[in-house]
């Protein structure tokens, strides 16, 4: 797929936006549009159903807005674009969580904090062609946003693209749940409780949600030790945009390290396994440049 004018306008545009640097077009060029090429070769009478991995700060809403964007310009096709994000449940469903079953519960982010029935029939409903809307989460409020600010799509959609941190993630055998694996799980969870709940509930995301994909996407970060660097720029970026009403809820540096160490198990264990697993691979730089990518299943 090459680089034309229209594509060079919508990548622009978003370029913009999203306050990426002026050299992001040799992205665009080397990275996302052979993959576009590959998604689209993919296609098929159904749906698509496109599943992209990658921890905090990789990059996963830039490519998927850059994969939406340029697939709906240069193919007429129709695109809906969800993140694991927006299924969190509310925060009072949270709290009930910690109160039956684990105090860290209450924190957004691993598996079991998710609405996944809402998930599930989401996702079945785009699958079968049929209208829908997709909740939106306030990252800033902690809590999902009403239902009149959800996004709507009409029927036949013809690629979805699902974007989440932990999108076929390998769950974990009891052995290497066993022992903690930082001061959080140490400190509040010793006897590993919280880590084995998360852990079923990510073999029930396997089964109900992320084995219906076609095709799964890995954006690889070097190290979780790049993690936190990363996810502290998202947080600068989040307060920047947001209201000083709603900023009460934004991290301070000590509470985004404990927050960082909530997904710290199951984003090791990603490193480490997915890379033979997913279908596509987009290695991350250090200095978080990409410029290619690795196609393991054609």
């Amino acid at each position: 797929m090459h680089l034309t004018n229209k594509t060079q306008e919508i990548s622009q545009l978003l370029i913009d936006d999203l306050l990426l640097p002026a050299d992001f077009n040799e992205v665009v060029t080397s990275v996302y549009l052979p993959l576009i090429a590959h998604i689209l070769n993919k296609k098929t009478d159904k749906p698509l159903f496109i599943s992209i991995n990658g921890a905090q700060g990789t990059g996963k809403s830039t490519l998927t807005r850059f994969l939406k964007k340029i697939i709906e310009g240069e193919s007429g096709l129709s695109v809906a674009d969800i993140s694991l994000d927006d299924f969190y449940s509310t925060r009072s469903e949270r709290e009930q969580l910690a109160n039956s079953i684990h105090p860290l519960l209450k924190t957004r982010g691993v598996p079991g904090t998710h609405d996944i029935q809402l998930m599930e029939n989401t996702l079945l409903k785009l699958l079968e062609g049929h209208a829908c809307t997709i909740p939106r989460f306030n990252k800033a409020a902690d809590d999902r946003h009403v239902e009149d600010q959800w996004s709507k799509y009409e029927k036949n959609t013809d690629i979805i693209l699902f974007e989440g941190w932990c999108n076929h993630s390998p769950s974990q055998s009891d052995s290497e749940l066993s022992s903690p694996i930082n001061e959080l799980e140490l400190t509040n969870d010793p006897d590993g409780i919280w880590r084995h709940y998360v852990n079923e509930q990510l073999k029930g995301y396997h089964q109900r949600i992320f084995s219906h994909a076609d095709m799964s996407i890995m954006l690889k970060a070097p190290d979780f030790e790049k993690i936190y660097e990363w996810r502290s720029l998202q947080e600068k970026k989040l307060k920047q945009s947001t209201k000083p009403s709603d900023q009460s809820r934004i991290m301070s540096s000590d509470e985004l390290k404990r927050f960082i160490q909530h997904y710290e198990r199951i984003s090791r264990h990603t490193f480490e396994h997915l890379p033979d697993i997913a279908d596509v691979v987009i290695p991350i730089a250090e200095d978080h440049s990409i410029k290619n990518i690795i196609k393991r299943h054609d």
